[in-house]
């Protein structure tokens, strides 16, 4: 299949612990601003690059994704990652998702923060080689655009700085943060 036809598929992956509005905004606009014709939120089982302790169980992460996700066509949600070896480690992700649809262009979309300590993820250097890679700006993170490898793009989005560390401990406290989540979300942690 040319390459100029196949589907331009973005790969938002995270722990997503909990999804919040920050991440559907940042999806949306890309979505909407960028040449991505869709976006697959992909629910990670464990992040090498940090602690597993709070994180919550996956079925719940990924009925979230689910059910913040269900009223737009450009998103999936996706578990592809809880079939892989864990740790996860993206160069593997990416290539098994090439491998199983040809028919997709992937692109992986991380933030400002995680390129900065690109160099630390597993095979870095292959990710870069054999995958296109878009950066969005995160407070306190700059990037020089002519610095950037062919294969990385750098997006202007909107910042929201709202983090799920937040989230979890503002519900720990019995905080109202519904603004904060999709509404189908917040039903679901309030009940």
């Amino acid at each position: 299949m040319a390459k100029e036809n196949k589907i331009r598929t973005g790969i938002f992956g995270g722990s997503f612990n909990p999804i919040h509005i920050g991440h559907l905004a940042l999806a949306n606009y890309l979505c909407e601003y960028s040449e991505l014709d869709e976006i697959w939120f992909l629910v990670s089982p464990h992040n090498p690059l940090k602690k597993q302790t709070d994180l919550w169980d996956d079925s719940l992460r990924l009925e979230l994704v689910q059910l913040a996700i269900a009223d737009y066509p450009k998103f999936r949600a996706s578990d592809f990652e809880f079939h892989l070896p864990r740790p996860s480690y993206m160069i593997h992700t990416l290539d098994a998702l090439q491998s199983a649809y040809p028919e997709r262009e992937f692109t992986l979309i991380i933030g400002a923060d995680n390129w900065a300590i690109f160099p630390r993820w597993y095979h870095s250097d292959e990710i870069i080689q054999r995958h296109r890679i878009m950066i969005y700006p995160r407070p306190g993170y700059t990037i020089d655009p002519a610095a950037l490898p062919p294969s990385v793009q750098q997006v202007d989005t909107p910042l929201l700085e709202i983090s799920s560390t937040f989230i979890r401990r503002a519900l720990a406290e019995g905080k109202d943060v519904r603004y904060f989540l999709h509404p189908a979300v917040n039903e679901r942690l309030t009940r």
